[in-house]
C-alpha cells in the first residue's frame, strides 16, 4: 500500500520554503558577480534553491499565509523588495567603479574603445570594464560573496518574513546611499583626471606659444601615455578604495533593514 501524504502537511512544508526562496532568489539575481547576464539563469536558480534548503530550517516560525491571497501577494512584493533592495546597495559600488574608468577612458581619448559588459549587456570603455574586472576580482579575494550569503541568512532576524518588509526610512537610505556612487567614481578617476587636466593645460599654453604645433598628432599620445602610466601608479589606491566602499556596503545592508 502506498502511503498517504495529507495534502495540507505537504503544502505546509513548501510554503516553509517558498517564502523564503522568494527572498534568497530575488537577492541571488541581483547580487554582484553572480547576478551577472554570463551566468546562467539555471545557475542562479539552483544557487538559490540550494541557499533556501540550507537558511530555511533555521527560520523562527511565522504566520501561515495562501500564496494566492491579498495578503499573500503583498508579501511577495515585500519580500522581492527586500532582496532586490540588498542586492542593489552592493551592486553601486560596482557601478561606482565602472563609471570611475569610463571618465578616465574619457579623459585619456579612450572614449571610443568600447567592449560588450556582459554583465549588464551595453557596450561602456574598455578601461571601465577593465576597472569592473578588477573589482570583481577584488571583491572575490575578500570573501564578499561569502559575506552578502551571511548577511541574506541574517535578515531574516532582522526583518522577519511578514514582518511588514522594509521601513519608511529605507527609501531614504537608499537614495542616500546610491549618491555615494559618483563619490567612488570620483575617487577612483581623480589621480588620471588631475594629471591629463595638467598636460591639457600644458598643451594649451604650447598651442599659444607655437601655433603651427599639431596638437592632435603629439597631444593624444601623450595623454593616453600619461594616463597608463597613472593608472599603473594608482593600482594600489584603487584596490584600497575598493576595499573600503565594499566593507561600507556590506555594513549599510544591517542598517537598510532597521526599522
Amino acid at each position: 500500500m502506498n502511503p498517504e501524504i495529507p495534502i495540507g502537511l505537504l503544502i505546509s512544508e513548501i510554503s516553509s520554503y517558498l517564502w523564503p526562496f522568494i527572498r534568497i532568489g530575488a537577492f541571488v539575481i541581483v547580487m554582484p558577480v553572480i547576478g551577472g547576464t554570463f551566468v546562467p539563469a539555471t545557475v542562479r536558480l539552483l544557487l538559490g534553491l540550494a541557499l533556501t534548503i540550507i537558511i530555511a530550517p533555521a527560520l523562527p516560525d511565522y504566520p501561515a499565509m495562501e500564496l494566492l491571497s491579498l495578503g499573500g501577494l503583498v508579501m511577495v512584493a515585500q519580500e522581492i523588495a527586500i532582496g532586490v533592495a540588498m542586492g542593489f546597495s552592493v551592486q553601486l559600488v560596482f557601478d561606482a567603479i565602472a563609471l570611475g574608468g569610463q571618465i578616465m577612458a574619457m579623459s585619456m581619448g579612450l572614449g571610443f574603445a568600447v567592449f560588450l559588459d556582459s554583465a549588464r549587456g551595453v557596450n561602456i570603455p574598455v578601461l571601465g570594464q577593465l576597472f569592473l574586472m578588477l573589482g570583481m576580482l577584488i571583491f572575490l579575494s575578500l570573501d564578499g560573496h561569502l559575506a552578502l550569503i551571511r548577511l541574506i541568512a541574517e535578515s531574516f532576524a532582522l526583518l522577519p518574513i511578514s514582518g511588514g518588509g522594509l521601513g519608511a526610512t529605507s527609501l531614504p537610505k537608499m537614495l542616500a546611499w546610491s549618491g555615494m556612487l559618483f563619490v567612488v567614481a570620483l575617487k577612483i578617476a581623480l589621480p588620471a583626471v588631475t594629471a591629463l587636466l595638467v598636460v591639457n593645460l600644458s598643451f594649451g599654453v604650447m598651442s599659444r606659444a607655437a601655433p603651427t604645433l599639431n596638437l592632435f598628432a603629439v597631444g593624444f599620445p601623450v595623454a593616453m601615455l600619461l594616463g597608463f602610466v597613472v593608472i599603473f601608479l594608482s593600482m594600489g589606491s584603487l584596490q584600497e578604495n575598493v576595499s573600503r566602499f565594499l566593507t561600507d556596503a556590506l555594513n549599510f545592508l544591517p542598517l537598510l533593514l532597521e526599522r
